[in-house]
């Protein structure tokens, strides 16, 4: 792995920060290389306020949306919130449709169905919104290249508002109102909100006609931060607010339905656990059994109800690991019964493969084979792949390239779907690996990890830590705080754990003569070098680790190298 140190901030402008606003050089480092710059921004940042949101109204369609919805109400029009599968699209319909029928409002929630219905809006879903004598569907995290679609609807006597936050195409549905700042049109300043996120602006602006503050919404907002972790947008700006008050929410307010899965933290939850525990939980309905119970699940309003759900919820979830692991291990073998030639991409396929699993196992093959991948499963007469790609290589423009062997694909840079004839398998898998070896880097085939400074390990103080973790939410554009330390030895303590003995405690003392311990999952494969007082560099975040009541600071590894 190639360790890539992000690029060090003007000193001059490190010092000024650090005498505006009193924080030691590392810290006000840190900071500038977030485009934190000046006392009023650090302000902002450390502080997030709800002051600081943007007015709902700016979003092109805001106002069309809202008097759509207001209408709705008093003539007592039944309104269906239609979402994604996905915990973006869950969360969006579990938010709005729960604002909705606290106006008392007679409205319904539809999920399509993974394998019958696929991504989107689908016929059937809108087939049973006319059967409910729906006059209005809400579509969240989704519906923004829907042109056929809407245009049936609209056949149907049925409005559309597309709450969207994906990249339009050249023509957009003629929907009543699209709230999607990608828009060309929209001058909304903020333009990374995710699905729920635009929920959120959404029921702002009805709470702020309704007379409101958006005091009044906080309760929603904690389903805006799970979204906003699990969907990977950027960590800056509102998302970054969302997500502080939402989490905030979570810790002081929980509700029912995700309880079950917090119960244990013995501290204040954060965007890993969110990403890591909730999540997969959230996503193995749709992928396992059916969307619907994710969005139920959120609902929930009694404690045994919400206990009974979270349970089905976390069965779902242990069928979705037990898939993983058994088809990546399948999928690995077959690369190795394969392996005759150096191979610029990874196309792996087998009939029964679950498609709900297929793109956690592709990118579970990249940490193995460091290339683009796709996994394919059958699905009827067709294939059907999910795409992973490796940092820096499109891999939709990759599957544009490949098009005449593809019935139809969608996704983004480095994700996306795809379907295929099965006769086109072994063609389809010629085009990708040609279109690849054309055009990655010799760089883009070896795995990189950044780190933003180099520093020994007597800079590592209670105090470093507490304004560091104030930096929090984590996430992109706010990454955790990598850092590099060099020349460390071992400090007398360091050995194999785990029941495998597979992981490293390391005990480690650097040129500063300052000791920490640290932990490296699966490293435990160096110890024999490390007890040799081989001299060693550290990549590694900072984290606290609590032991029969004791807290005390320890490095997470990341990577560990040996000076010569």
């Amino acid at each position: 792995m190639h360790w890539s140190p992000i690029p060090i901030p003007d000193e001059d402008k490190v010092k000024q920060l650090q005498q505006q606003i009193g924080v030691p050089h590392e810290i006000a480092c840190l900071l500038i290389q977030r485009g934190i710059e000046d006392y009023n921004t650090a302000k902002s940042f450390f502080r997030p306020e709800l002051s600081d949101l943007h007015d709902p109204f700016l979003m092109s369609g805001m106002r069309a949306a809202v008097d759509r919805i207001f209408l709705a109400i008093d003539k007592g029009e039944k309104i269906m919130v239609y979402g994604d599968y996905d915990v973006d699209g869950t969360t969006a319909v579990a938010l709005v449709y729960s604002f909705l029928k606290k106006s008392h409002l007679p409205c319904i929630y539809y999920i399509p169905d993974r394998y019958q219905e696929g991504y989107g809006i689908s016929k059937k879903g809108i087939d049973h919104a006319k059967a409910e004598e729906v006059s209005l569907i809400i579509a969240m995290d989704c519906g923004i290249k829907a042109i056929d679609k809407i245009s049936y609807a609209q056949t149907l006597g049925i409005d559309f508002i597309i709450c969207d936050h994906h990249l339009p195409g050249k023509a957009v549905p003629d929907a009543l109102a699209i709230l999607d700042p990608k828009q060309p049109n929209c001058s909304y300043p903020f333009k990374d909100l995710c699905g729920c996120g635009i929920g959120f602006k959404l029921i702002h602006a009805l709470t702020q006609l309704k007379g409101g503050v958006i005091e009044d919404i906080l309760p929603f907002v904690d389903l805006v931060a799970m979204a906003i972790a699990a969907d990977i947008v950027p960590m800056v700006g509102e998302n970054r607010i969302l997500t502080h008050f939402g989490i905030q929410q979570i810790h002081q307010n929980p509700r029912l339905g995700i309880c079950f899965f917090i119960n244990e933290f013995k501290r204040k939850i954060n965007v890993s656990d969110l990403v890591f525990v909730i999540a997969p939980r959230i996503n193995g309905a749709g992928r396992i059994k059916h969307g619907s119970h994710a969005v139920a699940l959120l609902l929930s309003e009694e404690k045994e109800e919400a206990l009974s759900r979270a349970r089905a919820i976390e069965l779902f979830n242990s069928e979705r690991k037990e898939l993983d692991q058994k088809i990546t291990a399948q999928a690995l073998d077959q690369i190795k019964q394969n392996q005759e030639e150096e191979l610029y991409s990874t196309v792996v396929f087998q009939p029964d493969w679950h498609k709900g699993v297929v793109g956690i196992v592709a990118s579970r093959l990249i940490e193995t084979h460091y290339r683009p991948t796709v996994v394919f499963a059958a699905s009827g007469d067709y294939y059907t792949g999910s795409v992973r790609s490796v940092k820096g290589v499109d891999v939709y423009q990759i599957l544009e390239a490949c098009k005449a062997h593809i019935v139809q694909f969608g996704g983004h840079r480095y994700a996306a779907g795809l379907t295929i004839k099965a006769e086109d398998y072994l063609p389809f898998k010629k085009a990708f690996e040609l279109a690849v070896a054309q055009s990655i880097q010799p760089e883009q085939r070896i795995p990189s990890i950044s780190y933003d400074l180099e520093m020994t390990l007597d800079k590592i103080s209670p105090k470093f830590h507490r304004i560091m973790t104030q930096m929090a939410p984590f996430g992109p554009g706010n990454m955790r705080p990598v850092f590099l330390t060099k020349n460390c030895l071992d400090g007398g303590g360091s050995r194999a754990v785990g029941a495998d003995q597979n992981h490293l405690k390391l005990d480690v003392i650097d040129d500063s003569k300052s000791k920490l311990s640290g932990i490296g999952f699966d490293m435990a494969n160096h110890i024999n070098k490390i007890k040799s007082r081989d001299l060693f560099d550290v990549l590694y975040t900072l984290d606290e680790n609590e032991f029969r009541g004791e807290k005390s600071l320890q490095l997470k590894l990341k990577g560990l190298r040996f000076s010569n």
